[in-house]
């Protein structure tokens, strides 16, 4: 019961962040915290398209970069999962970001091992 009353929450605040798209709030954090939700909602690939998104709007947003890495790689796309930690490896780095960076490294690692990336 509490798994459907969480569920339906977070319906809810998908939808409120979704309703926001476009406006004037519309932007890097907004598309951050749409992707986010929807990543764990479980829907990796509408979650990437956000993360996608939100770079868009500030490409040196570190988290946002981590993130679109976790969703690429949670929906299957490990090349892109690969170049989205690169991509944030750069930016963290440059922004002096060391902790972003060395949890990106350590995903692409992962990946790696996992056979999923060169």
């Amino acid at each position: 019961m509490a798994g459907t009353c969480s569920s339906v929450d977070s319906g809810a605040h998908i939808e409120r962040l979704r309703a926001q798209l476009g406006g004037p709030r519309d932007g890097a954090l907004l598309r951050f915290s749409l992707g986010n939700a929807l990543l764990a909602a479980g829907d990796a690939a509408a979650a990437a398209a956000e993360l996608r998104a939100a770079v868009g709007f500030d490409p040196v947003y570190s988290a946002a970069w981590k993130l679109l890495g976790r969703a690429l790689a949670d929906a299957g796309d490990t090349a892109g999962a690969q170049a989205a930690w690169m991509q944030g490896v750069n930016v963290a780095e440059a922004r002096g970001d060391v902790q972003a960076a060395k949890e990106m490294r350590v995903f692409l690692r992962r990946l790696q091992r996992a056979g999923g990336a060169t």
